[in-house]
């Protein structure tokens, strides 16, 4: 059998199954197994020795089965908290069975078939109920290619071992199971040896073998051998197994097997006690019934950092909150403390943070967070005192260190008079802040004229606190304009009197009396990132903001579309499409000239905030693709890393260590706005990871290609009518199509340019025609 396009990219003419998240392209990956009745002792097992050796892998698991009693469910619930129930046809199993119908082989058999109908993951692990897993499956999760499992120890190399399958989307189709059909019906597999007999019959020994350590069978440790060292699942083959009293000769064996046969509160104990970095699922769910039973303190304290880590701040208050925390336990106090603020219980928080800063060990981030409190209350003296106590306990902590700069040495802006002004509610970036967030205000200002300093605008930090006297400021002014950015996402500056970066209070919002224009607002939540309890605050929030608006633009239709699906129907109409501001630069920087010529240069951009969201387990594979990319397009220009942030100049490092790449890094966040612009304006491509990575030189007038990690990188692509900028970061063939799409886009650059300053008029054209509303909604303020 010739896997379907196991080794070769798909080329236009090979029809491919759409990727199972349709915008970023993340594999989804599941685990699944045939469970029944009689099996379930062993399925239960099977999963707490998945968690306690691999407690950083939460995927999800597909539990197949011909009926399973509602208490086995909830078991099985309560083991992972992320199963799904799939029932199959049991009359199918007369295709098969023969007259047999209770023999667990031909039910597997037929199980092996439904799992090969799957069709919402592109990586399926299947792992029978008579195994445990003893070490780490990371080498599993990072497979793409093919069909993999482990040779037969007993039955020759050409055969794969029962038990074990990474099965990879070009074998999750209607062709395959077909040909599993067929050879099902016609019976020509030997069933009573090995329970893979259809698949075997169908493979002939074409699949990805991997080391026998990922399926190591029991009969190898016949006379008590010990299990070796290194083993990652172990599998009780066999007719007599663990939970049924075992078996004679494999002493050894069977006592890892017990090791994990544990009761629901000697397994979350376990589980909290395991080193390293743990799931936030699985830590959540077996974290809180922990808690609940023995109310101890130092777990609370790390699934309540889990909660706040995840952006689930109400959770991590109503989990630690209650408990007695001595007030000489300095950790949990600060997770308590950071808990509190982050729903705006600030005089509690205070208190909680006050205890920790008692300790040295977290007085450094105690003082910090004290110093935001007070910066968030617009006391600039006390913040800047705060932080600098912090800095006398650690001169390296870098969260005081800007605030103490942010706070230190301010001169007020002079402003010019209040009724010619406008409020501007924006993240105001600091020193050494993200690139794209420093230029955001600027570009915002830009679209309402040529003066953006203080004579025509009064400026809100969107994350302080927005107070009497700052409505005061704001009903003064001639109407408030919030915006740009993604300020609609819940965990960047949380807060509990919004939801979102916007620190407004509902009663607050609702006595605004001058116009507000929401402009190029985007909504930021990455692939998998809720709200958790603070969504219904933040959908009251949402509401009263747009039934207060006068204009109520969004910066594409993605966020249009995710916004308009939290609003009642009445209020649709009111939300808008408003390009981002950064991505018409050439129409509104007064004055601008297209550059003379260009560097011969490609600048590449990576983002690491939430690596896991963007990468899941695909970030060796991300670099690897990267490598050949880059080294590639180093034969027609030189490849530079542009660094939105600090953390962006990790791709540097990375491809350095892991690949002997070196590229020379351009610190864009030390930039201020006309450099920032001008480095985007003189190169010939720039490959971002970023939103701003993209948008901005695509508004200075230079071609892009988007990595897309986030969905927001599809949403601006799609609304110029160009994805096939766009590259997911999971992408099969990433280096090669890279590369290819780079080339394209450089050999007639003349042409690209065009394209793009094609693709901008047209965001033009909308800018322009909210531009004339604007007018009138503000005319006479």
């Amino acid at each position: 059998m010739t896997p379907p396009t196991a080794t070769n990219p798909p080329t236009a003419s090979t029809p491919t199954a759409p990727p199972a998240n349709a915008l970023t392209g993340k594999r989804r990956i599941a685990f699944a197994s045939f469970v029944d009745e009689n099996y379930l002792p062993g399925f239960l097992t099977l999963l707490r020795s998945l968690a306690l050796s691999n407690p950083n892998v939460c995927e999800d698991f597909l539990v197949l089965h011909d009926g399973l009693r509602p208490e086995s469910v909830g078991k099985i619930r309560a083991l992972h908290p992320r199963v799904d129930f799939r029932q199959v046809n049991a009359a199918h199993y007369d295709t098969y069975a023969k007259g047999d119908q209770d023999n667990y082989l031909v039910r597997k058999a037929y199980f092996i078939l439904d799992v090969f109908r799957v069709r919402d993951y592109d990586t399926v692990i299947t792992l029978d109920t008579d195994m445990v897993v003893l070490d780490d499956l990371g080498e599993l999760l990072r497979l793409r290619e093919g069909l993999a499992a482990v040779p037969q120890f007993f039955y020759g190399q050409h055969k794969l071992n029962s038990g074990l399958l990474v099965i990879q989307r070009e074998y999750l189709t209607d062709a395959f199971c077909a040909e599993l059909d067929e050879v099902g019906r016609a019976g020509t597999y030997e069933l009573d040896k090995h329970d893979q007999g259809i698949l075997n019959a169908v493979l002939d020994g074409d699949f990805v073998q991997l080391d026998a350590r990922f399926n190591f069978v029991k009969r190898r440790l016949s006379g008590d051998l010990p299990v070796p060292d290194g083993t990652a699942i172990l599998h009780f083959t066999g007719r007599h197994k663990p939970w049924q009293g075992g078996e004679s000769g494999y002493g050894e064996a069977e006592a890892r097997w017990h090791a994990y046969h544990l009761s629901d509160a000697e397994f979350h104990a376990a589980y909290l006690a395991t080193g390293g970095t743990k799931h936030h699922d699985l830590l959540v769910h077996y974290g809180t019934p922990h808690v609940r039973r023995t109310a101890d303190v130092e777990s609370a304290r790390k699934v309540a950092a889990a909660h706040i880590l995840a952006g689930e701040y109400q959770e991590a208050v109503d989990l630690l909150a209650p408990l007695r925390i001595p007030v000489d336990e300095s950790w949990p106090n600060e997770v308590l403390g950071h808990a509190l603020m982050s729903v705006s219980r600030y005089e509690e928080a205070r208190a909680q943070l006050l205890l920790a800063a008692s300790a040295p060990n977290r007085a450094a981030t105690a003082y910090g967070r004290l110093a935001q409190i007070a910066w968030i209350h617009g006391d600039d003296e006390e913040a800047s005192r705060l932080a600098l106590q912090g800095l006398g306990v650690d001169p390296t902590h870098r969260a005081n260190r800007l605030m103490h700069l942010r706070t230190t040495g301010l001169t007020p802006p002079a402003e010019g008079p209040a009724s010619g002004q406008l409020a501007h509610v924006a993240f105001y970036m600091e020193r050494q802040g993200n690139a794209g967030d420093k230029l955001l205000p600027e570009s915002v200002r830009l679209a309402f004229g040529q003066d953006t300093g203080p004579d025509r605008w009064h400026s809100v930090h969107a994350h302080r606190l927005f107070d009497e006297a700052a409505l005061e400021r704001v009903n003064a002014r001639r109407g408030l304009v919030i915006g740009g950015g993604g300020l609609f996402i819940p965990d960047t500056a949380p807060n509990g009197n919004s939801g979102w970066q916007w620190n407004v209070p509902d009663d607050l919002l609702e006595r605004i009396d001058v116009p507000v224009v929401v402009y190029a607002v985007g909504f930021n939540a990455f692939d998998g990132q809720a709200y958790g309890h603070g969504r219904k605050r933040f959908l009251s929030s949402l509401r009263k903001l747009v039934e207060s608006s006068a204009f109520f633009g969004l910066r594409n239709h993605g966020s249009i579309e995710k916004v308009r699906n939290l609003l009642p129907p009445e209020l649709h109409h009111k939300v808008r499409f408003q390009p981002c501001p950064t991505t018409v630069t050439r129409q509104l920087v007064d004055g601008w000239r297209d550059p003379a010529g260009r560097e011969d240069t490609i600048l590449v951009n990576a983002a690491y905030d939430r690596a896991g969201l963007r990468f899941g387990h695909d970030y060796g594979h991300f670099l690897r693709e990267m490598a050949t990319a880059v080294t590639a397009l180093g034969e027609q220009a030189e490849v530079k890393c542009v660094a939105h942030s600090l953390d962006d100049e990790r791709i540097a490092f990375d491809l350095r260590r892991e690949h002997g790449i070196s590229l020379p890094v351009i610190p864009m966040y030390d930039f201020d706005n006309d450099a920032i612009r001008d480095v985007y304006a003189r190169t010939k491509l720039v490959i971002g990871m970023r939103g701003h990575a993209g948008m901005i030189p695509f508004g200075c007038g230079t071609p892009i290609i988007s990595l897309i990690s986030h969905p927001k990188m599809a949403y601006f692509l799609s609304d110029i009518e160009r994805p096939e900028w766009g590259i997911s970061v999971h992408d099969r063939h990433l280096g090669a199509r890279l590369t290819e799409r780079a080339t394209a886009l450089l050999a007639d650059h003349a042409a690209s340019v065009a394209d793009v300053h094609g693709r901008q008029q047209e965001l033009w054209k909308v800018t322009e025609a909210n531009a004339a509303d604007l007018r009138v909604i503000l005319a006479g303020r």
